[in-house]
């Protein structure tokens, strides 16, 4: 059959085949996939919303282990000699971590308005490294890894150590696999028709957009080890101003990982800049949706400082928008926070205790956590219903994480010399999450000196849809039936972009 012969008659392949199988007695479902009606036929946006929004025969559930931390760092860079080991627990590995971090820059008028400064998160990123791939990254516990002494007098390429992190290219972890039907149309490699005119090749492929981190000039510097040697791939890494969130898969996982987006809230200065806000990450994870919102809200202890929190997080909530990385009119990638299956939101939210000093030194005193929590302002606000609604959060059995004095166990004020500094203790550092299939197994708080607040730590256990294969095989068989009776080569996609059904020639 010629070329020409399988344009006229493509349409009405489909249909075709459904009459056939209806006379043999069969049950088929009708679906039109003529041009007028590709994108507006409500039983194939049925079919396909039902299949991309819900369980199917095509997947089951299967359980990871999800490391999720938050530490502000009080505007001080890493030194070499850090050791994160005991705050990230790769005594007990997990399959994800995700670890959020506030102040690793100071606040100053420089790096709000002027340009940040990205070396402390080249530094945060080699440290994460050296801990989550010891074994490849450092020969020996007494030994430094190269990298990390290199940090102490080089200013490194942000964008290149992020690059000797992974083990996939930015780009594949942004592509689009969001059904068996519609697979990656829109990738480089397995596009059925060209992508539009306005979609650039940089435009899929940059990594500078996606880490946001491209600020340095390149400088070689010591790779920590090859992506083949490596336990733990970076997913991304994003810093704004003194907020930096990184994702960590196991690098066996990382092929199913994609819909990767970051969006960005500033909510400081005049309400808008970066001093304060939000870095959140959207991604999939085999076929459930993820978001990780790191985020530092308003600070103050006056009364009704609470509420400019509360409007923070509605604000973040609101304004917070991921770009439509699939173009299939019927995928169901999420576009907000709340759209996704499993959300979890970490960081400094700045809640205070509302107690007095001298009334919150003695509870502690008398280690009644309980009586502490009572007056806690975020469980306050999330009982009378003014934000957070619907989420949770872990019982603190731990004391309040801030503020201390640096290098010290003692809270800020106890003593003369910081008598200036001093605030009332709380629990400012808090990881709440949103969604089903989400259970918690720790909720504990780190104890390195090197800020004035402790970094605060979670381990759960979430539940992911995974892909048999079941599906694969039956549209497999299908398509193989379709192709047998008309002639026709094997192999058949479906582009949505288009308004036709396209037959692909084994050439």
């Amino acid at each position: 059959m010629t070329l020409k012969n399988q344009n006229q008659n493509k349409k009405s392949f489909l249909r075709r085949f459904f009459l056939q199988k209806e006379e043999k007695g069969r049950k088929a479902e009708k679906v039109s996939f003529d041009s007028s009606e590709s994108h507006s036929d409500p039983s194939l946006k049925s079919l396909m919303s039902h299949q991309l929004s819900s369980p199917t025969p095509s997947s089951q559930a299967q359980s990871f282990r999800v490391f999720v931390a938050t530490w502000n760092v009080g505007g001080k860079s890493p030194h070499s000699d850090l050791n994160l080991d005991d705050i990230l627990q790769v005594h007990d590995e997990s399959d994800i971590y995700v670890l959020g971090f506030q102040e690793i820059v100071p606040l100053n008028a420089g790096n709000v308005l002027v340009a940040e400064d990205n070396e402390p998160a080249a530094k945060w990123l080699a440290l994460i490294n050296q801990s989550l791939n010891r074994s490849y990254s450092v020969a020996s516990r007494g030994s430094k890894s190269p990298l990390c002494s290199s940090l102490r007098f080089q200013k490194p390429s942000l964008k290149k150590v992020c690059k000797s992190f992974r083990t996939e290219s930015g780009r594949r972890l942004k592509t689009c696999n969001c059904s068996p039907i519609l697979e990656r149309k829109y990738s480089k490699d397995c596009c059925v028709c060209p992508p539009p005119a306005n979609m650039t090749e940089d435009y899929c492929s940059s990594e500078e957009d996606e880490d946001g981190l491209s600020n340095y000039v390149s400088i070689e510097i010591s790779s920590p080890a090859s992506a083949n040697q490596m336990k733990y791939s970076l997913i991304t890494g994003k810093q704004m101003v003194g907020i930096f969130v990184t994702v960590w898969v196991r690098k066996e996982l990382v092929q199913h990982v994609s819909h990767l987006r970051i969006s960005n809230v500033g909510r400081g200065i005049l309400g808008c800049l970066g001093n304060k806000g939000c870095i959140s990450v959207s991604m999939s994870f085999h076929q459930t949706s993820f978001c990780f919102v790191c985020s530092h809200l308003a600070s103050g202890e006056k009364e009704g400082d609470e509420l400019r929190r509360n409007l923070d997080v509605i604000e973040i909530l609101k304004n917070t928008q991921f770009s439509r990385i699939c173009k299939s009119p019927y995928s169901r990638a999420p576009e907000k926070i709340m759209d996704h299956d499993r959300v979890i939101w970490l960081g400094d939210l700045n809640y205070r205790i509302a107690l007095s000093y001298s009334e919150t030194r003695k509870l502690l005193e008398q280690y009644n956590w309980d009586a502490l929590f009572d007056k806690d302002q975020l469980k306050i606000e999330r009982e009378a219903g003014r934000v957070f609604g619907g989420w949770k959060e872990g019982k603190i059995y731990f004391a309040p994480t801030y503020k201390y004095s640096y290098n010290s166990d003692i809270y800020a004020g106890e003593t003369i010399e910081t008598q200036k500094k001093r605030r009332t203790p709380a629990w400012c550092d808090r990881i709440l999450w949103h969604g089903g299939g989400i259970h918690q197994l720790s909720y504990v708080r780190g104890e390195s000196r090197f800020s004035d607040h402790r970094p605060v730590c979670a381990t759960f256990i979430v539940d992911v849809q995974v892909s048999n294969g079941g599906l694969r095989k039956a549209l497999s068989g299908f398509n193989m039936k379709v192709a047998s009776e008309e002639h026709l080569p094997l192999t058949r996609k479906y582009c949505a972009s288009c308004t036709e059904l396209s037959a692909i020639g084994e050439a």
